[in-house]
């Protein structure tokens, strides 16, 4: 197994830090070849700006979406983007870690997917048939993903009925959005919550369930996406009337 490991915190020393360094050791005991895009260590740069093209794009492609198809092909991406794709193409398994900030990831692992998933890579991809690969389908299909989620709150604060919202539906932007629009099947995320004040003992806690899940990579059921070119979406990919008839938001868009 092949696994890409990306880390987005600024403290390598951190509760996440060393959440990183045992999944990245369990992984390595399990015989697995891993492979660390360590945003902050890397210092990523996360604007996009018209240098990430070369002169195949012109600045104008930044306003629709960035990149062309055409700087891709002719390798005229920057350095730092080819290397990422690189890595994804090896990669069979991509673990995305980070601290939950103001309901989201950090800007530096916001900016490595708007810089990394670009078009012709992992959107604007088109089948045989000329309708677009993407919800299950696209250049990124057959690879799984999982998300490890650090945060302090509490688990009850933040499941069903917790006042942080329930993190299936916080995290459906990147699982749903981004993870499964390109393609990959996603694992259900480990969340660990309260990081920021854990004792020596929860953190053996955690580290414990971060192994269990790490074990169980290639074998896991992933997260019922539906597809969108399986049937359940009309031609306005607006999910037809009698599945989930009655119901609405996110939770519809699992083949439950």
């Amino acid at each position: 197994m092949n696994v890409l490991w990306i880390f987005a915190h600024p403290e390598s020393r951190s509760f996440g830090g060393s959440l990183r360094d045992e999944g990245v050791r369990a992984l390595r005991e399990q015989g697995a070849e891993v492979r660390e895009s360590d945003l902050y260590a890397m210092k990523w740069n996360p604007v996009v700006d018209a240098d990430d093209f070369g002169s195949a794009a012109g600045s104008d492609r930044l306003f629709v979406g960035p990149t062309s198809k055409t700087a891709l092909l002719t390798g005229e991406l920057s350095a730092d983007i080819r290397a990422e794709h690189e890595k994804l193409a090896w990669a069979d398994t991509v673990i995305v870690q980070f601290p939950l900030w103001w309901y989201g990831m950090p800007a530096i692992l916001k900016g490595w997917f708007d810089r990394v998933f670009v078009k012709g890579f992992a959107y604007g991809v088109q089948r045989p048939d000329g309708r677009t690969a993407r919800y299950g389908e696209g250049a990124l299909a057959g690879k799984r993903a999982m998300v490890v989620l650090t945060t302090g709150t509490s688990q009850a604060a933040i499941g069903p009925r917790g006042i942080n919202g329930e993190v299936s539906e916080i995290l459906f932007p990147l699982q749903h959005g981004a993870l499964w629009y390109t393609g990959m099947s996603v694992l259900p995320p480990l969340t660990i919550c309260g990081a920021d004040r854990a004792s020596a003992e929860q953190y053996d806690v955690a580290a414990e369930a971060l192994r269990e899940r790490l074990r169980t990579l290639s074998t896991q059921d992933p997260i019922p996406f539906r597809h969108q070119n399986g049937g359940d979406y009309d031609d306005n990919l607006v999910l037809r009337d009698d599945l989930a008839p009655g119901r609405r938001g996110m939770g519809v868009h699992l083949d439950v």
